[in-house]
């Protein structure tokens, strides 16, 4: 599969708390999960990355379109990629890119860490693919009464 995958730094645990050896870490999962060959870092990254302008409880402080004029370097950069989905290991990065792409209609995917994770073990439910494309909603689909 040639799909291609980007991830978001998290900025409270990132940028302001445990720098490039935790980005360094979520790369090495990323690409376990994904394939070294299928992941695109965005420019700046891991330390240097953008805030997507959903945390610190900008998400639900009532500022929509001015979160939103925030976060269009976001989703330039996440364009610039040329990326099919953006992985989201914070809730708040999930809801804000979600909603930027759609706004800016960048029409990529944004997916949590976890769904990718528990996708690449087989045991992500059919009930747990909200948010992925059509290209993964059947890869790995573990059915329980098949598994016996």
């Amino acid at each position: 599969m040639k799909i291609k995958f980007t991830v978001q730094d998290p900025c409270q645990i990132v940028r302001k708390s445990y720098g490039d050896a935790i980005a360094d870490d979520l790369r090495f999962v990323v690409k376990s999960v994904v394939g070294e060959e299928n992941f695109v870092d965005m420019t700046p990254n891991k330390s240097n990355n953008f805030c997507c302008g959903g945390g610190g409880g900008f998400l639900q402080s009532g500022f929509k379109d001015e979160r939103l004029i925030y976060g269009k370097t976001k989703d330039d950069q996440i364009k610039a990629t040329g990326a099919d989905y953006c992985i989201a290991a914070c809730h708040n990065c999930h809801a804000q890119i979600h909603e930027l792409s759609e706004h800016y209609g960048g029409n990529y995917p944004v997916v949590h860490l976890w769904s990718l994770i528990a996708l690449s073990l087989g045991i992500l439910g059919p009930n747990e693919r909200e948010y992925l494309g059509d290209d993964l909603k059947e890869v790995n689909v573990f059915h329980p009464e098949t598994a016996m």
